[in-house]
């Protein structure tokens, strides 16, 4: 595959954190019974007529401010034409001519330097409702013995954003969607799990040549709801265009479903082109002008960009655990502990590690009691262990665990290693003979005696010298 390139662009959607619909006062509840947050506007009876969600206005408008997008005087609603069983209007109030927010940009943070991802545009939509395939191949059209629509998520504020076709590999596609995530969530406007369905993608795929210009027919991987998903199904849209190409096929722009099991794809519909939409501006909504003063008031409230406070992390823990800082949400946790006086590496390895198997809120974390817990010097494992368990949850005290440490006394760890090398001979003989990996067993027999309380590397180094003088 050396001599061909990938080529991915992505379009990227995200239901915005607002209490009511897009169009109407329809109360949005993640998980409510089915078609029980509906009325005549969303669900398209005659004479209902829409009424634009301001809140949903200002979250496009700062999310367009994060990517350094262009924020239009004057943005214009269309109706988009298509018919679907999930889209009771046979249309979708969408944006196209005049989007909300025009050209911009991410920078995502790599290893290597930074990639600049140029985005088209972020605009707003509504969500269609949502149809649920019954019967036959299960959550699929193809073979289901009928089909339910529930109207719930029909409606739902829904913000696309566009890239550029600037991504040349899987890994960097999910680089970009990942920060792009953190981006969103950062700012409050959606909680971005792609689990639930608040977040999905749909992702195009071409290749060409190395060093060819222009791009070729694309693939456009439809609704992608996992970024493992995405990234194997990156790779066998470019591996099966590859393979035709090199067959002496010619490919058309088709729009596909990613099937993980098999790994392979399947044809969904060969895809539209804008003038199949019918496109025109929606006659029951007004252009919408944003007001210099709500922009600059809500650019006031856009947060520092997590590709940032990677960059500041970075000379202090290496990219990666960077990366992982960030992208996980826990950078936060991981300044206040050293800000407290943590070692910088201890306290990335403690929240990255330790904490991280909790699963735990990293906001609930007592700071300064685990700082306390994290310096005490010599603390046993089993205190450290503990104090991790307990670091998130109410009535946390350091107190309960910093008086834990353990045993690096020689004269009070000698008994314990006498007693240990005495009942293991055969396992003396293996490490006198050259086989030292013989040692951690040794040192996992002496914390055993001594019920944990030891200090390790303590034990380490008696274990080594008294194994040497004997010998």
């Amino acid at each position: 595959m050396s001599e061909w390139e990938i080529v991915v662009g992505l379009e990227v959607h995200a239901h915005l954190k607002t209490r009511t619909k897009m169009f109407c006062r329809c109360e949005l509840e993640y998980g409510a019974a089915e078609n029980t947050r509906t009325c005549p506007v969303c669900l398209a009876h005659p004479g209902a007529l829409p009424v634009v969600n301001g809140r949903a206005i200002e979250y496009t408008i700062k999310l367009g401010l994060a990517l350094e997008c262009e924020i239009a005087s004057n943005a214009v609603f269309a109706r988009k034409n298509y018919f679907y069983p999930d889209l009771p209007k046979g249309y979708q109030i969408s944006q196209y001519e005049a989007p909300l927010c025009g050209p911009g940009r991410l920078v995502v943070p790599t290893a290597d330097g930074d990639e600049v991802v140029r985005i088209v545009r972020a605009h707003l939509e509504e969500d269609a409702a949502k149809t649920l395939h019954a019967g036959g191949a299960t959550g699929r059209s193809v073979g289901a013995e009928y089909s339910l629509v529930d109207f719930n998520r029909g409606g739902t504020p829904l913000l696309e954003i566009v890239s550029e076709p600037d991504l040349r590999s899987s890994e960097a596609a999910l680089r970009f969607l990942r920060l792009l995530r953190q981006t969103i969530v950062e700012l409050g406007i959606s909680d971005a799990e792609m689990e639930k369905g608040t977040m999905r993608a749909d992702v195009n795929v071409s290749v060409r040549k190395r060093g060819e210009e222009g791009y070729r027919p694309r693939w456009e991987l439809k609704n992608m709801n996992s970024f493992t998903f995405i990234g194997r199904g990156i790779e066998a849209a470019a591996r099966e265009q590859i393979a035709a190409y090199e067959r002496g096929e010619t490919l058309q722009q088709s729009t596909y479903d990613y099937e993980p099991d098999t790994d392979r794809l399947t044809v969904h519909r060969s895809k539209e082109e804008a003038d199949d939409y019918r496109y025109f501006p929606e006659p029951d909504l007004v252009p919408i002008e944003p007001p210099a003063e709500l922009v600059e008031r809500l650019r006031a409230e856009v947060p520092d960009p997590p590709g940032a406070r990677i960059r500041r992390l970075e000379p202090a823990v290496g990219f990666d655990v960077a990366y992982a800082l960030v992208t996980t949400e826990r950078d936060l946790l991981y300044a206040g502990l050293v800000a407290d006086g943590v070692e910088p590496r201890l306290a990335a390895n403690w929240v990255m590690n330790d904490f991280a198997a909790t699963g735990d809120d990293p906001g609930a974390v007592d700071v300064a009691g685990m700082a306390a817990v994290l310096k005490t010097p010599g603390l046993t494992r089993d205190a450290l262990a503990e104090a991790t368990a307990a670091s998130a949850q109410p009535g946390f005290s350091a107190a309960d665990y910093t008086s834990r440490t353990a045993v690096s006394d020689a004269s009070e760890l000698g008994p314990a290693i006498d007693a240990v090398l005495a009942a293991n001979p055969q396992q003396v003989e293996t490490y006198r003979g050259g086989k030292e990996g013989v040692l951690g067993f040794l040192v996992g027999q002496v914390m055993k005696e001594t019920q944990g309380k030891a200090d390790a590397k303590v034990v380490n180094q008696l274990l080594r010298e008294k194994l040497t003088q004997d010998a």
